[in-house]
């Protein structure tokens, strides 16, 4: 029952008119009208099936031949009912800034006619269009994060667009438009089915519902794959870090090393104690350094440094 509602509810939107999008929109308001009332579009089509009566004038005044505009016989008044119901809904689905423009019209017809003539252009822009169309054909691409339904849908929809202009691709050309347009990860599909016997015969919808099925495959192949790339992307950085700070550890050892040369050798310089000290205390970890080198001066060459 929901499902019934939500069906009734979907054919009872009526479809708005966007600009530049006249021939699709020509589509849906024509099932719109034969679906919701036959006899709506059969007013638009054909027109009014009832004709004004012509009236004479008082004999008192001027002869001449009056009409009324008024149906009345019921088949016309039906006619006249269904022509308000589809002018009033072709107006509806006018955009607000137009609705104005065309309320003139006093008829469905009419009105559906200078509609088509304002929105659905004439031959140039349609042939600007119809080159516009092309170029995207030619330059349709696809993305990996793009999803295999998506690129079939906006296939379709531009293929559509085309076939309303009167451009008819072929079945193989579309086919190889598919094919070339899906990312990388669907190579070597693309390769199996290009090379198939009736590949030039196959339908688009048939080749979508091939690739359809091993999908799923795809997208897993190329997730283990972007995971290992991650993996070892992440192996290298901590493998480059690691040996940074042992580099660093191993600069820092041999300036230690350095220092303990230099108070070496300023140690066996004749040099007074208090030179030594000033010196040594100038250094990194002077303090610890000053001390361990004091310790290892023999006593007797301390003396001979205070005579000297």
């Amino acid at each position: 029952m929901e499902l019934e509602n939500s069906q009734n509810n979907a054919l009872a939107k009526l479809p708005m008119l966007k600009l530049g999008e006249y021939e699709m929109w020509e589509i849906r308001i024509k099932q719109y009208f034969q679906i919701q009332d036959y006899a709506l579009w059969e007013v638009i089509e054909n027109g009014n099936s009832w004709v004004p009566i012509p009236v004479t004038a008082p004999e008192s005044g001027p002869s001449t031949a009056l009409k009324m505009t008024v149906p009345s016989t019921a088949e016309e008044k039906i006619c006249k009912k269904n022509d308000v119901k589809a002018r009033s809904l072709l107006l509806m689905a006018l955009p607000n800034e137009h609705q104005l423009t065309f309320n003139q019209y006093v008829d469905a017809q009419s009105m559906f006619a200078a509609i088509k003539a304002r929105f659905g252009g004439n031959e140039a822009t349609k042939r600007t269009q119809k080159a516009l169309l092309k170029q995207q054909y030619e330059n349709f691409n696809a993305s990996s994060s793009e999803s295999l339904d998506s690129i079939f849908n906006r296939l379709q929809k531009l293929v559509s667009r085309l076939a309303i202009l009167g451009v008819v691709t072929p079945p193989e050309d579309l086919n190889v438009k598919f094919l070339r347009s899906l990312p990388s990860e669907w190579d070597t599909h693309v390769v199996v089915w290009m090379n198939k016997p009736d590949f030039d015969t196959m339908g688009l919808d048939d080749l979508y519902n091939n690739f359809k099925i091993v999908e799923q495959k795809v997208k897993k192949y190329t997730g283990a794959i972007n995971d290992e790339k991650n993996l070892a992307f992440l192996t290298t950085s901590s493998l480059s870090s690691t040996n940074t700070i042992n580099t660093v550890n191993t600069g820092v050892s041999t300036g230690t090393t350095k220092v303990n040369t230099a108070s070496t050798e300023i140690s066996t310089a004749n040099f007074s104690d208090a030179t030594v000290y000033a010196f040594l205390s100038t250094q990194p970890q002077g303090s610890q350094l000053v001390h361990e080198d004091r310790e290892q001066l023999h006593d007797d060459d301390l003396e001979e440094m205070d005579l000297k």
